[in-house]
């Protein structure tokens, strides 16, 4: 396999898995994908941050915020690696209740990860809500 095929393997997988569990209000999957080295950021769909303690909060807050998902599908539209940095570029479709109240949305996602002691991490998130 080469680097490319493992990273989308992990994409497939631990990173989908991660974001399944987020949004059936479990965080702990999702921040411990995400790199303990800084520089990490996240310029959100709701929310942004800059910096570990940033990203607690607001990994923490999105935990408690979701709830019920029903669906929650990745569209991948593009990826790369190049030595110990990749990046990946799609459409997250979810169905799951926020707040408690059940929504339907798709959000632009595009990542930045960080190969860290030979696993992938992610370091930058940059979401936005698609409207048609």
């Amino acid at each position: 396999m080469t680097d490319r095929d493992d990273f989308l393997a992990w994409v497939k997988t631990s990173l989908y898995e991660a974001e399944l569990a987020l949004h059936n209000g479990n965080a702990d999957p999702r921040r411990a994908l995400w790199s303990r080295n800084e520089p990490v950021s996240v310029l959100g769909a709701w929310r942004n941050a800059n910096g570990q303690q940033e990203l607690d909060k607001l990994f923490t807050a999105l935990g408690k915020s979701f709830s019920d998902c029903t669906s929650y599908a990745f569209e991948l539209q593009a990826y790369d690696v190049l030595g110990d940095m990749a990046y990946t570029a799609g459409l997250e479709h979810i169905s799951a209740s926020v707040d408690g109240q059940p929504r339907t949305y798709t959000l632009r996602a595009t990542q930045v990860y960080r190969r860290e002691g030979g696993e992938w991490r992610v370091a930058h998130r940059h979401a936005d809500t698609v409207t048609q």
